[in-house]
């Protein structure tokens, strides 16, 4: 019987299982369906959803419901801003609640979501993008509620919530948002258990008062739903680890929220204080050692609308306090700060920040500094004075900032300043009034890549319409530098975000490339590369510079001089100079950073510079013209050039260069035995001699894009050889040249130069020079040359053993003529046989002759080119 029991038991068992595994399955599709329903019948918003899914184990005995990538689009007039997206979100409720009519409520019990974003927009007008219900939809069809919040309890994992007003400019971002709460919501009266981390970060007009800001609260808040009060009882809230404590409550009302909030810092200790740095700055607290107190009181009381904003004090203070970490050697001491942010009226704009005291001393050195800010929301206006000294080397002895090299050097302030905020965007100088200096002296500054930065001394000197760089000067690596100039809107950069204009004159003995590029460290076993330099997009400046000589990669240059304009994340230089290579070069063009890949532009200007150093030492040039190297002697020359630059080194991306060159070779010698090619077009043409050839005043053109280089044909003169050149080549060396000659024909040979002597002057003429090509192929170091050299040589023979013959028959022809001209005149009859006789002999003699030399020509063997 038992057994039976157990087997039925078993059975059912089996049976639940199987349900609760198919189940989901069969309701999957109903329960999409209601969804979008809801969805559709109460939102006024694009909805979208990957999937929903149904377990009954996640949550047993409750079912979960699970929306996959549910994601909510704005209509007009926030048209595409996204609201709200959610990767995963989890609806816990009773398993009955799936079988209801479709009219019937649907009770939810908890909420749960992973990975989601809530996207809150004012638009100039004060309307909010969250206004996605649909108006009156259930009072005009006399529908029922579709779904009914009984939750229990919710929480959301690493959630991000946005905040902006367009019209006050203010933004504010909590990211990282870890929160649960646990209550019953099915009572009107409850007590809410929450915890929540999350990480803010607040704007107010561009200017950043808060960034990723670590904020903790553990809290039980009494919630009086039927009037919408929510107040503070247990608590524990951290900004960064300065703790706090809340009394009073939070509660909605028809105009707004009524705020009667109190808080305060459970203890006085100045730990307090360091607890308001991140932790990563001020390492444990726990062991250092801290004299005085240090407090923050305030309160919040009154209502928050759109008109008015809640009365509030917050006081921040500490009186003769000190600390000092341990295994520091030096402590602060005398730490006195007195400030208060206050609003008394209920009105944003009366709002005021007044630090009327922070001082601190280090050794014998003290620093002090008050300021007052008043009308924050919508012209602040700021009052403020530093004084003091601060010897940089003993920052890292007190305080435990983690630096690879201690900084050295001393810094002195004694500075005033007034202003406002329109003042300053508007560079309204006559409402800005600044004064005083910061000296910095023997300031040592080392990055993570080991270059060092010393600066013996930079001096400012503050007036309102601009601040004064009087003094600057600074070596790093092989370089030394002297910076003087002006600022014409340093507050406008520091405040409002705009582009930092100036104008400055650096002077220098060396400057070196190398020291101001950095590297970048990803790998201790790999190689450093340089980082891409990007041109800053807040410089507005120009900058006037002079350098006895500047090393660039494997170049000095001397005598360097230009203007560099620097806007728009463009560098454009003008009246470039510099001697280089024996002459001087000219040079303007511009650089940009602006997009993805770096491009620049170039026109340079060669004066008198040597051309076998200006064609070996520089990677572009031995690409445009390789064969240049071999040519000793001076060039002038023009080049246009752009292309992109490579992103690591910022230099010539040779593939993609674009332009043109002309040139006029001086006083120039050729190495030819330096190159293949010139030595394989010797050995084709030996009755010309490269190492003899003159190259003085030749001028040619060229032009290049995508690396294949077209030259001009362009006339050289070889004593009394007329050539003319022209072709191709890539930057990959490959060639295909052409050489057009005009030789003249006594450089053929032996033969051709006896022939030449039996022709009479004028017609000897007729064959003066004759034409041979020549070409080129292959590459520089490996080249193929071809002549036509033997063809025409044959050619010309041919054609002057031709011209011989004619010759020889004209003569026959004349003498057989005179011959018989002769026999036709009357003589005796012994005269005439005599006559008849020698007409006879005379003939054969002639064609003995030609038919002789005819066959002479065809016994003596060809001659050989």
């Amino acid at each position: 019987m038992v057994k039976k029991i157990l087997k039925i038991i078993g059975i059912l068992v089996l049976i639940l299982l199987i349900s609760a595994f198919a189940i989901p399955y069969f309701f999957k599709d109903q329960i999409k369906a209601k969804i979008q329903t809801v969805i559709n019948e109460k939102v006024d918003a694009k909805v979208a959803f990957a999937d929903a899914d149904l377990s009954l184990f996640k949550n047993f005995p409750n079912a979960n419901v699970t929306i996959e990538k549910l994601s909510i689009i704005n209509k007009a007039p926030f048209e595409g801003d996204t609201l709200a997206a959610f990767e995963e979100l989890n609806l816990k409720m009773s398993i009955k609640e799936l079988f209801k009519g479709d009219n019937e409520p649907m009770k939810i019990d908890g909420i749960s979501s992973k990975n989601g974003f809530i996207n809150i927009i004012f638009n100039k007008d004060g309307i909010g993008n969250y206004d996605i219900a649909l108006k009156n939809k259930d009072k005009e069809q006399g529908k029922s509620k579709p779904l009914s919040l009984k939750i229990k309890e919710y929480s959301v994992e690493n959630f991000k919530f946005k905040y902006y007003d367009e019209k006050s400019k203010v933004k504010m971002v909590l990211d990282s948002i870890n929160h649960k709460g646990k209550g019953d919501f099915t009572a009107s009266k409850l007590d809410l258990v929450t915890t929540t981390t999350t990480k803010v970060s607040l704007d107010m007009d561009k200017v950043n008062y808060m960034k990723n800001v670590a904020i903790s609260l553990d809290a039980i808040l009494g919630i009086d739903l039927n009037q919408s009060k929510y107040s503070f009882k247990e608590n524990k809230a951290k900004i960064n680890e300065l703790p706090l404590e809340f009394d009073g409550f939070i509660q909605l009302v028809d105009a707004g929220q009524d705020y009667d909030l109190k808080f305060k810092t459970p203890t006085s200790s100045f730990k307090n204080f360091l607890g308001l740095v991140p932790a990563k700055y001020s390492r444990n607290l726990k062991e250092v050692k801290t004299s005085g107190d240090f407090t923050v009181i305030g309160f919040a009381k009154g209502l928050y609308s759109e008109t008015s904003v809640p009365k509030f004090n917050i006081e921040i203070a500490s009186n003769n306090a000190s600390f000092q970490y341990p295994n520091l050697p030096k402590s602060v001491r005398n730490i006195i700060i007195d400030t208060k942010i206050i609003n008394e009226t209920g009105v944003m704009k009366d709002t005021y920040v007044n630090l009327a005291k922070l001082s601190f001393q280090i050794d014998q050195d003290v620093f002090n500094a008050k300021a007052t800010i008043k009308n924050i929301s919508e012209n602040a206006i700021v009052n403020a004075a530093l004084q003091g000294t601060i010897n940089l080397s003993n920052v890292t002895k007190a305080y435990p900032i983690k630096l690879d090299k201690p900084l050295t050097g001393i810094l002195k302030a004694d500075v005033t300043s007034a202003f406002d905020m329109q003042a300053v965007e508007k560079s309204d100088y006559a409402n800005i009034k600044n004064a005083g200096t910061i000296d910095l002296t023997g300031f040592n500054y080392t990055d993570e890549n080991s270059k060092t930065m010393k600066i013996s001394r930079a001096l400012m000197e503050f007036n309102p319409s601009r601040v004064n760089l009087k003094q600057f000067n600074a070596t790093t690596g092989k370089s030394d530098l002297a910076v003087t100039g002006v600022l014409d809107n340093f507050y406008g950069f520091v405040f409002k975000n705009q582009e930092l204009k100036g104008n400055f004159n650096l002077n220098a003995n060396q400057l070196a490339v190398a020291d101001f590029m950095t590297t970048n460290d990803a790998s201790k076993t790999e190689k450093k590369q340089p980082d891409a330099m990007k041109i800053p997009a807040f410089l507005n400046c120009t900058l006037t510079a002079k350098a006895n000589t500047v090393l660039y990669d494997n170049l000095i240059l001397k005598d360097v001089s230009g203007k560099l304009i620097i806007k728009d994340q463009k560098a454009t230089l003008e009246n470039g100079k510099t001697n280089i290579f024996g002459g001087s070069i000219g040079f303007n063009g511009a650089v940009s950073t602006k997009e993805k890949t770096p491009i620049f532009n170039m026109d340079l200007g060669m004066n008198n510079v040597d051309i076998m150093q200006t064609f070996t030492q520089l990677d572009m040039m031995k690409k445009i013209a390789p064969i240049a190297g071999v040519i000793n002697g001076k060039l002038n020359s023009k080049i246009n050039v752009s292309g992109n630059l490579n992103e690591k080194e910022m230099t010539p991306d040779l593939n993609t260069l674009t332009g043109d060159l002309t040139g006029q070779l001086l006083s120039t010698t050729v190495n030819s035995s330096n190159s293949a090619m010139l030595t394989a077009l010797d050995d084709k043409l030996g009755f010309v001699d490269l190492k003899k050839l003159n190259l003085n005043d030749l001028k040619a053109s060229l032009t290049f894009k995508d690396g294949k280089v077209n030259v001009k044909p362009f006339d050289i003169k070889y004593q009394d050889i007329k050539a003319t050149i022209g072709g191709t080549h890539g930057f990959d060396q490959v060639m295909n040249y052409n050489v057009k000659l005009d030789v003249p024909a006594k450089y053929l040979g032996t033969e051709i130069n006896n022939l030449l002597a039996k022709l009479s002057p004028s017609d000897a003429k007729k064959f003066e020079t004759i034409p041979i090509n020549a070409m080129l192929t292959g590459n520089f170091q490996n080249p193929k040359v071809t002549t036509d050299v033997k063809q025409a040589t044959t050619a010309l023979v041919n054609n002057l053993v031709k011209q011989q013959k004619e010759k020889l028959i004209n003569q026959g022809t004349n003498s057989l003529n005179s011959i018989i001209s002769n026999a036709t005149k009357p003589k005796s009859d012994t005269t005439k046989t005599d006559v008849k006789t020698d007409i006879k002999t005379k003939a054969n003699d002639l064609l003995n002759g030609l038919f002789n030399n005819k066959k002479k020509k065809k016994e003596e063997p060809k001659k050989t080119e």
